[in-house]
């Protein structure tokens, strides 16, 4: 990861146009090529920002300031220019493990393992803990065309949990062996604003009920 804090103003232009005036910020470069720029006083959500798949192109305006050019596939670019650098370190933070769950959520995803059909008719499991770049996806499942499915599972599903499903269909749909994905958001209580965000980016949601997934558990293998 690539921490940059700088004097800059930013354009992103594409199907949208937006900018940022001139202010210090910190500009986050991550391993997975996404660039996000950051002020303080808005918790985790950046200002602006390009998702992967997109490529940063370091260079130099025609007022000869410094200008980082970063484009996604569709084209639309995210442009920083900056007036002065006031820091700028690299940091290599290894695979992070990912979320642990609580004991619930383990409990559901294991459940629901055990009972994909819960997801539809003809589902099957592909693998559990499917591991990405950026930690796993809970379940991996093939619907009953046989295309692949990611599955979130979350206890209260809120639009955090929307959006790492967005971050693991990302990569995991540029896998051809895989690809297409599509993604199942599933939870015990999933809020409207999730629901709505979840809809718009083609993610079914799935509000589970834990009890009558535990009264279907299998005892196949229980000695008592």
């Amino acid at each position: 990861m690539r921490l940059v804090i700088a004097r800059c103003r930013v354009d992103y232009v594409g199907r949208l146009t937006a900018h940022l005036p001139t202010a210090r910020r910190l500009l986050l470069v991550k391993a997975d090529g996404s660039v996000s720029i950051h002020a303080d006083d808005r918790a985790y959500k950046p200002l602006n920002w390009m998702s992967p798949p997109c490529w940063l192109v370091e260079g130099t305006a025609d007022d000869a300031e410094a200008l980082w050019v970063v484009t996604n596939k569709a084209g639309e670019e995210l442009r920083i220019t900056i007036e002065e650098i006031e820091h700028d370190s690299s940091h290599e933070l290894g695979v992070d493990p990912g979320l642990v769950k609580d004991g619930v959520e383990a409990h559901l995803q294991e459940l629901l393992a055990e009972h994909v059909e819960t997801l539809g008719t003809g589902y099957t499991l592909v693998r559990r803990e499917y591991m990405t770049a950026i930690g796993p996806v809970d379940l991996l499942c093939r619907n009953a065309d046989g295309a692949s499915v990611a599955v979130e599972i979350k206890r209260r599903g809120d639009i955090d949990g929307v959006e790492q499903l967005t971050r693991y269909l990302e990569l995991l749909n540029r896998d051809p062996l895989l690809a297409p994905v599509s993604g199942v958001f599933a939870a015990q209580q999933i809020k409207p604003q999730a629901k709505t965000l979840a809809t718009d980016r083609g993610i079914r949601c799935l509000v589970l009920d834990y009890e009558a997934l535990r009264g279907t558990e299998s005892t196949e293998f229980r000695l008592f």
